[in-house]
């Protein structure tokens, strides 16, 4: 999950470092720091938390350089610590900052360690760093010696490495772990993403799967796995420096609630036209493919995943189709059976979610699968290039590590495709016109949700001293609660757990007291009055209880036993998303009256890029 960022340039490159790893904070923050060619020496600061406790370090022990890797933590070998902070360093020659996870590191490290080689970390990356110095030292040039030494790593890693030995030049690689190359004028970079580089260019090589790159001032040069030289595709993004800034909101969270109308835009233009879906939305030539699903398989992780659930309920209503949902860290370990005509469904916001990756993977090596469908935010990202067709969401950045506007623009791109595949299988024209209309209502229906925030502010104060609360959803609203529970546990760390209503009298009730709190979503549906009969036992047994209700329902409650929001749900087939709203702004306010760090949750990180 970790940040890297690399640079040479003709300028001083400390802030363009400290740039990049503000950009990648998201990825981890446990700790950070750099390494730069001082006068030909190797400078290393490294410093225990976030970016700015590496600024405050670097004011008190400034460097100045035209060349260096900077890194930001996530822990995964070794506790979060100042001597586990990348970026590592052999014998003052080599130093190397490490997105991923080495599984053969206690081997190499045994066999580093009978050559002499000392290790001060806990750290599998430090396995890298005197690995390559050790084939320095049998006279290899450094771009050979990290060839060498990344044929004998096993697992995934994104690296850059820098030596005292080449003052000109840094190498970086990947295998399983995101890295781009920043083309500059008189200067080049590396980075996890294209954001950590917005500051200094819009020009980008984004580097497949075993290729090895060498930059300098100069220029750069990419390799293939064995070293041989090969040419890949430059890409100007449309992405700028101000789409990954704040603004005037206080969180990146609060402004990517509010960016949600404009996101879940952008996921519909150019894709509905009056009444329909345009022709090949999921890429060219994409009906013929789709018209043969006869099934769908789902895989995906965390946030993503629940949107997988939303649109099995779709799917199986909407297309007649039969779907399942799988989390793929689950998917990738058990035997699949894959009917014929089944269709491939990867949904992830990053494209480099290492479970999902793996599963689309390991279902094209192993499984007969009719294609691969990418759900994806990133259109240059491993998952979108591996894959047959795409749904590009549009969402944008999302920095805030609780996921918000890329889960609805999510919804939005899994009902586009659930009614392409109900026209395919024979949906009434009436009833596909009527649904399409709904969808393109829906940025409009999001805008509205919003303007409860007041209300939800108000709301969260009766929840900032409470240690559990329980969600509740029957149908496709199930998965929205399950969702509203895991924002709520994720930024203000309050144990939240969802069941669909119907399970009340199943075990969950036993928790229900004044002390706990329960969120119902309530949509006008044939399943309204046997919800409204769940939410009379929670009454029942004093729990205090909170509805986000469809302004056609009425839900007499008293205001001491908790509260009524409504809102214009909009149907069906859009109202997950809508009632979503509410439930994202709930956990937020909640976070900020508990004071907890909203963007950057303690132990979490945006995009996790490791299993």
């Amino acid at each position: 999950m970790c940040g890297i960022v690399g640079a040479v340039a003709e300028r001083d490159i400390g802030a363009i470092l400290i740039a990049g790893l503000h950009a990648l904070e998201y990825r981890g923050y446990d700790s950070a720091g750099l390494a730069v060619l001082e006068q030909g020496q190797l400078q290393r600061r490294r410093a225990k938390g976030k970016v700015r406790d590496l600024e405050q370090l670097l004011a008190e022990q400034p460097v100045a350089a035209r060349i260096g890797i900077a890194h930001t933590r996530w822990a995964t070998h070794g506790v979060p610590s100042t001597h586990n902070a990348h970026p590592h360093v052999s014998a003052d020659r080599v130093s190397v900052v490490h997105n991923g996870i080495i599984e053969n590191h206690a081997e190499l490290r045994a066999e580093l360690q009978a050559a002499g080689y000392v290790f001060t970390s806990e750290t599998d990356t430090e396995v890298i760093a005197h690995l390559v110095e050790s084939l320095l030292k049998q006279g290899q040039d450094l771009r050979a010696a990290v060839v060498t030494a990344t044929q004998r790593l096993h697992g995934a890693y994104a690296i850059a490495v820098l030596s005292s030995d080449e003052p000109g030049r840094l190498i970086g690689a990947r295998r399983g772990s995101p890295l781009v190359v920043g083309i500059g004028i008189g200067e080049h970079f590396l980075g996890s993403d294209v954001q950590a580089l917005l500051r200094v260019t819009n020009r980008f090589v984004y580097l497949q799967e075993g290729d090895i790159v060498e930059i300098r001032r100069d220029g750069y040069a990419v390799f293939d796995a064995s070293g041989i030289a090969v040419e890949r595709e430059e890409r100007v993004t449309d992405l700028s420096a101000d789409a990954v800034e704040r603004g005037e909101y206080r969180h990146y969270m609060l402004k990517e609630i509010h960016e949600q109308p404009e996101a879940v835009a952008r996921t519909l233009e150019g894709r509905i036209s009056g009444e329909r879906i345009l022709p090949n939305v999921f890429g060219v030539d994409a009906e013929p493919l789709l018209a043969k699903v006869k099934q769908l398989h789902i895989v995906a992780c965390g946030t993503s995943y629940h949107a997988g659930m939303v649109a099995k309920y779709w799917i199986e209503a909407l297309a007649g189709l039969p779907c399942s949902v799988e989390v793929a860290s689950e998917y990738r370990y058990r035997t699949t059976v894959v009917p014929e005509g089944t269709l491939f469904v990867a949904i992830s916001q990053s494209g480099e979610t290492a479970d999902t990756l793996a599963a689309l993977r390991s279902g094209r090596e192993t499984s007969r699968y009719l294609g691969a469908l990418a759900v994806c935010n990133m259109p240059e990202s491993s998952l979108v290039r591996e894959s047959d067709l795409v749904l590009m969401t549009r969402a944008g950045p999302e920095i805030g590590v609780a996921s918000t506007k890329a889960f609805t623009t999510q919804l939005a791109a899994l009902a586009l495709l659930t009614l392409e595949l109900g026209r395919l299988n024979g949906m009434a024209e009436q009833k596909y016109a009527r649904l399409v209309n709904q969808l393109a209502s829906l940025p409009r229906l999001v805008a509205e949700a919003l303007k409860l925030e007041p209300q939800v502010h108000a709301l969260a104060e009766r929840f900032v001293d409470k240690q559990h609360a329980l969600f509740l959803g029957r149908g496709a609203s199930y998965p929205i609660a399950i969702e509203g529970a895991l924002k709520l546990k994720e930024i203000s760390y309050i144990h939240a757990e969802a069941y669909p209503a119907g399970e009340l009298k199943h075990g969950p009730l036993a928790l229900v007291d004044e002390h706990m709190p329960v969120i119902a979503v309530a949509p006008n549906n044939q399943l309204l009055e046997k919800l409204k009969s769940n939410l009379e036992e929670v009454r029942a047994r004093g729990g205090e209880l909170f509805v986000i209700a469809d302004n056609e329902v009425e839900v007499p409650l008293a205001p001491e036993r908790g509260a009524v929001l409504k809102l214009e749900s909009g149907g069906n087939l859009i109202g997950p998303a809508v009632f979503n709203i509410p439930l994202q702004l709930l956990a937020y306010h909640v976070a900020v009256l508990k004071g907890t760090d909203v963007d950057q949750p303690r132990n979490l990180a945006k995009s996790v890029t490791v299993e």
